[in-house]
């Protein structure tokens, strides 16, 4: 098993994650020949809430390590978190243009060209965060060690965390508070009643009295099943908001992921494979993850039930949830 830090950095790291919005493009979902669906944001970047605000500094927050941290300087933003959530969220405030370093998660097309501090998805490397000459690092204690965040202190860089957790009914306070940080109240209000308003649009949109699926995300690289999403992984609390039953929680998995046999997952009786789509492509595709062990003797192997989403916003949480939801709803109860 891992454990949540330690699935942020080996997993997660390697990853990264229809609008509801009028100034969203809308999503949808393209079906293969084998069954296989992928869903898809037309534009995955979030529709600024504005354009490039003046954040109001300097301003005093506390962090998740409850840590009060005074900002006084945005111009040169580093924002990394396992799920790319942080830096998508700058962005989605408008603070896009301060934004100068990310992690691997963080791969939306408007961001991709800004330096990776965690090459390869390992923890954050202090030579390319101080090389940057940040003002501010956004980030959560899933990005490295201890001692690395005490060299950053001691170089000078002022840090804020943020809770590494992602849930739907936290998608909201989150975005409040990295606009907090960044000094950019009123915008933080306006994205996270945007945010908030799209997900509860999609919950809402779930469909009555069709049975509810069991899915299961499934971790994928090289030619093997590799993890199994459990409770805390992201993944379960956007299943639940689907209308659908996390499998991994289902079947008694007790961290946020778990190291797969074809015996577990045959176990956890999925109806539905959720994966990433470089995740899908590093196995040769659907019909190669369809003959892997255990697959066939499953459900949704039986049934060729796979749904793939890019890795940049499958797992992202923030501004684009609930038009992520809004794009898998179709290919879920298709």
């Amino acid at each position: 098993m891992f454990s949540r830090a330690g699935l942020g950095i080996l997993a997660f790291g390697l990853a990264f994650a229809l609008g509801l919005s009028a100034c969203s493009s809308p999503g949808q979902t393209d079906v293969a020949t084998n069954g296989e669906i992928t869903a898809t944001l037309t534009d995955p970047d979030p529709q600024p809430i504005a354009a490039d605000p003046r954040p109001r500094l300097p301003v005093t927050v506390r962090g998740f390590d409850g840590t009060d941290v005074t900002v006084s300087d945005t111009s040169r933003i580093i924002a990394v978190d396992r799920f790319g959530t942080l830096a998508q969220t700058v962005y989605a405030l408008g603070l896009g243009p301060h934004l100068i370093g990310r992690s691997t998660a963080a791969k939306l097309p408007a961001i991709i060209d800004r330096t990776d501090v965690t090459p390869g998805g390992e923890a954050m490397s202090v030579e390319a965060v101080l090389a940057l000459h940040p003002t501010l690092l956004l980030t959560d204690t899933t990005t490295g060690t201890p001692a690395v965040f005490e060299q950053l202190r001691a170089a000078g860089v002022s840090i804020v965390f943020f809770d590494p957790a992602r849930t739907l009914t936290g998608t909201g306070p989150q975005i409040q508070a990295v606009a907090d940080a960044l000094g950019v109240h009123d915008q933080g209000v306006a994205l996270a009643q945007r945010t908030t308003a799209e997900i509860a649009a999609a919950t809402a949109a779930v469909p009555a009295g069709k049975p509810k699926p069991r899915i299961a995300f499934v971790y994928l690289r090289g030619t093997a099943l590799t993890m199994l999403a459990g409770p805390g992984s992201g993944a379960d609390a956007l299943i639940t908001g689907l209308g659908a039953e996390d499998a991994g929680t289902a079947a008694g998995l007790t961290e946020p992921f778990v190291t797969i046999t074809s015996e577990a997952l045959i176990a956890a009786r999925p109806d539905i494979l959720l994966v990433m789509t470089d995740g899908l492509a590093s196995v040769g595709g659907p019909a190669s993850l369809l003959k892997l062990p255990g697959i066939g003797q499953t459900p949704a192997g039986r049934a060729d039930r796979i749904i793939d989403m890019s890795d940049s916003v499958l797992l992202c949480f923030g501004p684009n949830t609930g038009r992520v939801m809004t794009a898998l709803l179709p290919a879920v109860y298709r």
